[in-house]
């Protein structure tokens, strides 16, 4: 772990969906003088907002945000082209005497971030014959063959993940390696502080469904039609975007706009206690109620601040 005197530790603000997690950072960062880097991997996407409750320059409070609206959403999301990112804007921020506050539901990519991660490369070819091949026989297939071949990533990756399997097979096939062997470790290259927002799940659930609501309100649904023709529907990752695959099968006629809706809470709150179980597992996480009057107070002892 880096530990250069004199210069601030990376802060993290983690944990599931709707639970106030930017702006929590953003007051974090007014308070340290620092500045955010996103960690939300579709917050990188260009004119995904609404959906994506990308906090708008007003609640920015003039707080530098990084890394926000930097891919098209024809481009496939990348951890290792976000670690390449993110480094040398934490570098530089701690360089200068400024805090960098990692702020995202994205937990892989948090971890990109702060531990010590290497991806191996990839190669097209391999990559597109696996891609064929899970669009004509399904995850569940390539799920059982990585199983044989790594039992141990396989019991990490659910087998609906098909993006996720065929990057197994894929490092498997040009290392000859077990994936696992390349999956996250605790094994930290900076000084960090990572803070987790809790809230109770009934409230969550709730919290969900009122954002879901206020994404329709603002107009969520213009949104995704305007990114059609920017290719949303061909982007692997984006189209694939919580909210924004929902309203995708309203706008090709094959659900309801309320189906839409009611989809989009639902699949929110199953992603939101997978984002849970997932930051619950890191035992660096120190979680705050996200309703505590002191909240901000809290967050910024636990920084020495």
């Amino acid at each position: 772990m880096e530990r250069t005197r004199g210069r601030p530790p990376v802060v993290a603000v983690v944990g599931p969906t709707a639970a106030g997690k930017s702006d929590l950072a953003v007051e974090l960062a007014l308070r340290l003088g620092g500045e955010a880097i996103n960690a939300d991997s579709m917050q990188l996407y260009k004119g995904m907002d609404i959906g994506t409750a990308k906090l708008t320059l007003a609640e920015r409070r003039g707080v530098p945000h990084h890394l926000l609206d930097v891919w098209d959403v024809t481009e496939t999301a990348s951890v290792a082209e976000y670690q390449r990112m993110a480094r040398p804007l934490i570098d530089d921020l701690r360089a200068a005497g400024k805090a960098p506050i990692l702020v995202g539901g994205s937990g892989l990519y948090i971890r990109a971030a702060l531990d010590d991660l290497e991806f191996p490369g990839t190669d097209p070819r391999v990559r597109e014959r696996l891609e064929a091949e899970l669009d004509a026989v399904g995850s569940a297939v390539l799920h059982q063959r990585l199983k044989e071949l790594d039992p141990v990533a396989a019991e990490a990756v659910l087998a609906s993940n098909g993006r996720r399997i065929v990057r197994a097979l894929e490092v498997i096939e040009l290392t000859g390696r077990p994936f696992s062997a390349t999956m996250p470790s605790y094994d930290a290259v900076y000084e960090s502080v990572q803070i987790g927002v809790e809230v109770p799940r009934p409230v969550l659930d709730e919290r969900i469904a009122v954002r879901v609501d206020r994404m329709w309100e603002a107009g969520f649904v213009d949104e995704v039609r305007a990114l059609v023709p920017q290719g949303l529907p061909r982007g692997r990752t984006a189209s694939r975007a919580l909210g924004y695959a929902q309203v995708l099968r309203f706008l090709e006629g094959e659900w309801s706009e309320e189906q839409a809706r009611e989809e989009t809470i639902r699949a929110t709150r199953r992603f939101a206690r997978r984002q849970e179980s997932w930051f619950r597992r890191d035992p660096r996480v120190s979680w705050l109620p996200f309703d505590a009057p002191d909240l901000l107070e809290q967050a910024s002892a636990l920084v020495g601040a």
